[in-house]
């Protein structure tokens, strides 16, 4: 993965560090301590034209007045300094109800509130923020989704002519959206204009045809779509969704999501309603259910820069877009499911640049429990370690552990991951564990077919075990040059379009044929795969995990 060497500015050493300060305000010019948050938000939800707030507090906080005042700020502000949007009086367990606004300068859907009380004439923040967590309550369309089964690929657009994807009986296909190739600027010619919150905005219409065309193709086919939302920058219609903490240096695949600055955070309003409408499956666009908010978003230097190596920021920032993206899009399509997404370096760093996968879920799920749970999914990238490891059943006893301390969480270990998001803490507003999608997991051919052959078997069959896992992303369908520098022939066809032998055996699995690829799997391995899997039995090797 590519690192990125950026400058940070002196302004935003300013601003990040303000970004760690906690509890505070500035009141005159002078700061004051919040001494606790007696007031708890436990619940914002859109209720018709309206949304309700229950505040509870255990000890009513003193104020000059008796008043609760409820605000309502935008991602980018903290304390009392956004719009004041109900006024009740304070109590131990209070409810109050505002406008929605849907769809007008004054939209409260993404926005986070807090309550405040007049004390000495100021205002002091006395809870914590929280979100509207039931947006789908304003969906204009329930699609139902194309959930078929696991049995998804990383494609070749052409696949779809070919015939290939429906020769392998695919049933998921994941794909990359790139925000600077669909978003254009006021004055471009060929646009597709889109009217939001009180602002118009403007996408390209070549390229969104070209979302359409391919996303219709795969629908066609009785597949289901996933998306990856990419920024890139670089182009006039869509630096200013860029964050600030991004916009220095050298170029890098994927951007941080501007959470800091008004134009960039309305736009990203107007980005996911835009999105989540055009591909509800209701406006002849064609039909995405699933989106993920970034690749590999722990990975900083490589998929979701910021020139911030606190852990804190990064992930808050993250959650911010992250509310940002999912309120707006389920406003549009209820039934639309929203991930996030980190990779398989669960406990250790091959890259400095990093955070920790599972350092990163932690406390992206700490905030989300703060300020208000929601239906978030997991999207996970259970590759090998070492990437170009051809073992997916049989990795180095130093890097693969079958505890939560393992440094990494690969498909011979996934149940670690599983067992992790079975805790309570982990679990949906309705109690349920999330839906886990592994939306990207390859293994190399460029230590012998047979090899890429097994493990294929082994990945698919893994994850077919298990009832939390809804996608099975096999990355990818055609090899890439530039990967097979790195020994990564990940492909199941090679550069020529000619089908591997793993190209067959990944067509048998989940058919009445499965029986031949479990049995040319359990020849290469050496043991029965039915019964490697279902007794969960963990092979390792010793060393470092280097394949001569």
């Amino acid at each position: 993965m590519r690192a990125c060497k950026r400058g940070i500015t002196k302004r935003w050493k300013g601003l990040a560090a303000l970004f760690i300060l906690t509890a505070s305000v500035m009141i005159g010019g002078s700061r004051v301590q919040a001494a606790g948050r007696p007031v708890s938000i436990s619940s914002c939800q859109i209720s018709g034209e309206n949304v309700s707030c229950t505040l509870k507090a255990g000890s009513v906080p003193s104020g000059d007045d008796g008043k609760y005042y409820i605000y309502a700020n935008e991602v980018y502000q903290d304390g009392p300094v956004g719009t004041v949007v109900a006024t009740v009086d304070a109590g131990s367990s209070v409810t109050a109800t505002f406008p929605l606004n849907y769809n007008t300068a004054d939209s409260n859907l993404s926005r986070k509130f807090l309550v405040a009380v007049k004390r000495d004439g100021q205002m002091v923040q006395v809870s914590d923020e929280h979100y509207i967590t039931n947006p789908e309550a304003n969906a204009a369309f329930t699609t139902g989704r194309m959930h078929r089964g696991i049995k998804g690929l990383l494609p070749e657009v052409s696949a779809i002519a070919t015939g290939e994807l429906k020769d392998l009986g695919i049933q998921q296909v994941v794909y990359n959206l790139y925000l600077d190739e669909v978003c254009a600027a006021p004055g471009d010619s060929g646009t597709v204009s889109f009217d939001y919150n009180g602002r118009t905005y403007y996408f390209s219409n070549g390229r969104m045809t070209h979302y359409d065309q391919m996303v219709k193709g795969f629908n066609e086919q009785g597949i289901q779509v996933t998306m990856v939302i990419l920024n890139r920058g670089g182009t006039e219609g869509s630096q200013d969704l860029v964050h600030p903490l991004a916009r220095e240096g050298e170029e890098c695949p994927s951007y941080a999501l501007n959470v800091e600055e008004e134009e960039g955070v309305e736009h990203l309003k107007a980005v996911g309603a835009f999105l989540g409408q055009r591909y509800s499956g209701a406006t002849g666009n064609g039909q995405i259910d699933n989106w993920i908010v970034g690749n590999e978003v722990n990975a900083r230097t490589s998929w979701w820069y910021m020139d911030s190596t606190s852990l804190d920021v990064n992930v808050n920032a993250y959650v911010k877009a992250f509310r940002i993206v999912y309120n707006e899009m389920k406003a549009m399509n209820a039934n639309v499911q929203i991930y996030n997404s980190i990779d398989q370096e669960w406990g250790r760093k091959s890259n400095p640049g990093s955070f920790l996968a599972k350092e990163y879920l932690d406390q992206f799920n700490y905030y989300i429990n703060r300020e208000g749970n929601i239906d978030w999914g997991l999207s996970y990238h259970p590759y090998n370690s070492p990437l170009y490891d051809p073992y997916a059943w049989n990795g180095p006893a130093v890097w693969v552990k079958q505890n939560v301390s393992t440094p990494y969480i690969t498909m011979q270990n996934i149940d670690v991951l599983i067992d992790y998001m079975h805790q309570p803490k982990f679990l949906s507003p309705t109690g349920e564990v999330r839906s886990i999608s592994l939306a990207e997991v390859g293994y190399t051919s460029y230590f012998g077919d047979d090899k890429q052959e097994a493990s294929v078997a082994y990945g698919y069959l893994k994850a077919a075990t298990l009832p939390d896992v809804d996608a099975f992303m096999l990355f990818r369908l055609k090899d890439d040059a530039h990967e097979m520098e790195s020994k990564l022939n990940l492909g199941i066809t090679n550069l020529d379009g000619s089908h591997k032998p793993a190209y067959d055996i990944y067509k048998s699995l989940g058919t009445a044929d499965e029986g031949v690829a479990k049995a040319r799997a359990s020849e290469i391995i050496g043991m029965d795969i039915d019964e490697m899997i279902s007794e969960n039995i963990v092979w390792t090797r010793g060393g470092d995990g280097v394949v001569q």
